[in-house]
């Protein structure tokens, strides 16, 4: 019998980063002389960092500044680490549907002293049962291949598992993976938007998706 997979998109939907990914890679860009504004960076968060240039700049852009970008972006967000904080309701999640007999995935780009300080933020790694990085796969978000490495590493079948995510790449990744994608208003993104990508359902946050859960696609399945 196969897992059933819950999978997690990190920034934005368990820990309350997208704002500060959003002023770090305006920064970077601004920096570098890239004029970006801040709605349209928001709005491209959730990408994998060459997507994310690739949506901003251009893919015709000189590609040979990306690394430092990358760099610049990377270092900024860093001194924020210590400071990072969970989205309301996160952990009591994560805990109740390990409980309950999900299998609990991340499915994040982030990696190193990155994830460790999403992991303490978070503070649920005995819920966590494994994490997928997008440095593990070809394509990175809205590509299917994050959430079915996700559901790989757990031995869950797309049409036993729910993925929550809070931007429009991560509803989009989940229908094309077929999972069912549940969307969450954390990261900062309309319900309008996350409907159009392909949410089922959107909840304010992870603690209304945890006191209407009997009733959400985890009640379901």
């Amino acid at each position: 019998m196969s897992a059933r997979a819950a999978v997690f998109d990190v920034d934005g939907t368990l820990a309350d980063t997208t704002h500060l990914h959003t002023v770090c890679w305006w920064e970077a860009l601004r920096q570098a002389g890239h004029r970006v504004p801040m709605a349209a960076v928001h709005g491209a968060i959730g990408l994998g960092s060459s997507d994310l240039l690739d949506h901003l700049l251009g893919k015709d852009r000189d590609t040979e500044e990306d690394a430092s970008l990358s760099a610049a972006h990377k270092t900024l967000y860093a001194t924020w680490f210590e400071r990072l904080a969970p989205v309301q309701g996160a952990a009591d999640l994560l805990r109740r549907l390990h409980a309950d007999g999900w299998s609990v995935v991340l499915a994040t780009s982030a990696e190193g002293s990155e994830l460790e300080a999403l992991r303490a933020a978070i503070d649920a790694d005995d819920a966590i049962d494994a994490t997928a990085s997008s440095d593990d796969v070809e394509e990175g978000k809205p590509a299917p291949e994050p959430v079915q490495h996700a559901l790989d590493l757990v031995g869950a079948k797309a049409e036993d598992s729910v993925f929550v995510g809070d931007s429009v790449w991560d509803m989009k990744a989940a229908r094309a993976a077929g999972v069912v994608p549940l969307g969450v208003l954390s990261g900062g993104i309309s319900r309008a938007e996350l409907e159009k990508a392909g949410a089922e359902a959107v909840y304010a946050d992870t603690a209304e998706l945890l006191r209407e859960l009997d009733d959400s696609a985890f009640g379901k399945k």
